[in-house]
């Protein structure tokens, strides 16, 4: 059920035309559902938000993903502003009505703009992205950028998102990265759960795993995640559907996964039982300071390693 937006949010509508110059419109946080229609017609509503309430923006994503958008998007501007895109297809009408019953109870019809996006506009951030180093040793690079950064990093995992989300830039994937860096033995099994581009799991395999498996609600991933593994000459080695956990029987070393708060509390019972004895469950998507009821849910778990990055948590936990 949808919550009313807190009295203390004060709420204005904005074009995606009106974004500014020169701003990478997929440095936020991305979320992923099981929609294969291509995206249209953009949905954004910009929220000015208090800072210390940021974890609130949680409500409304939660909101249009369990209404079933193909995905949404957070992108913090600064001073307490953060903004919220979002899709439900092709048909700006049928959008609008939607829009109208998830938020009737909190906004007004006069706060989002629909904007029809054509392919070529919908690519334009691309021209703003940029290699995203992890470690001296590994480097995430755009996959239609040539390489700029020389022969200094060992790994230099190669992605195009395509209409999936993962090109290892949030805060969230960065942590997921770096901790794979950290846990990671060779020779060892992945699960990559909410996989996106496949980053996480092809790193992996990279890094030294024998296999990595994603899995995703959006149908998307698969396509896109077996063209990066091709692209990063790993395909053999990494599998990916859009299978739903419980269907799962096979434990893996390291179990990965980069979701919401409230996915991974529903899905914790799977997570926990799909790790082997001696593996590894990381997860993210999470505030720092918002962990503990994830956390509590994934009992009897403990924690071994955390990182945390601009007040986002990656933590890793063995049975």
């Amino acid at each position: 059920m949808w919550r009313a937006l807190p009295a203390t949010w004060q709420i204005s509508g904005e074009s995606i035309e009106n974004s500014e110059v020169g701003h990478d419109p997929r440095s936020g946080s991305r979320r992923s559902n099981p929609d294969p229609e291509n995206v249209a017609v953009t949905v954004v509503v910009m929220f000015h938000v208090d800072l210390l309430a940021v974890a609130d923006i949680d409500v409304v994503c939660d909101a249009l993903w369990s209404a079933g958008v193909l995905g949404v998007e957070e992108i913090e501007l600064g001073d307490g502003h953060t903004r919220i895109r979002s899709s439900f297809g092709l048909d700006a009408m049928a959008t609008t009505e939607r829009l109208k019953h998830l938020f009737e109870e909190g906004l007004g019809e006069d706060v989002w703009t629909l904007t029809q996006v054509d392919p070529v506009s919908a690519d334009t951030w691309k021209q703003f992205a940029r290699p995203v180093e992890i470690t001296p040793d590994l480097v995430v690079i755009p996959a239609w950028l040539d390489d700029p950064v020389g022969t200094s990093h060992s790994h230099k995992i190669f992605i195009d998102p395509g209409t999936t989300f993962g090109m290892g830039d949030h805060q969230t994937t960065r942590g997921c990265l770096l901790m794979l860096t950290k846990i990671l033995q060779t020779g060892q099994t992945v699960l990559d759960v909410g996989c996106g581009s496949g980053v996480l799991g092809i790193t992996a395999i990279r890094l030294g795993a024998s296999h990595a498996t994603g899995i995703d609600i959006n149908p998307a991933a698969i396509p896109v995640s077996l063209d990066n593994a091709r692209r990063n000459s790993i395909e053999s080695q990494w599998d990916v559907s859009v299978d739903t956990l419980d269907t799962f029987e096979e434990k893996f070393d390291v179990v990965i996964a980069n979701i919401l708060a409230p996915v991974l509390i529903e899905l914790a019972s799977d997570l926990l039982r799909l790790v082997a004895p001696r593996g590894t469950l990381v997860i993210s998507g999470i505030l720092t300071d918002r962990c503990d009821h994830v956390l509590e849910a994934l009992r009897p778990f403990e924690v071994f390693e955390t990182i945390d990055i601009e007040g986002w948590i990656t933590i890793a936990l063995r049975p």
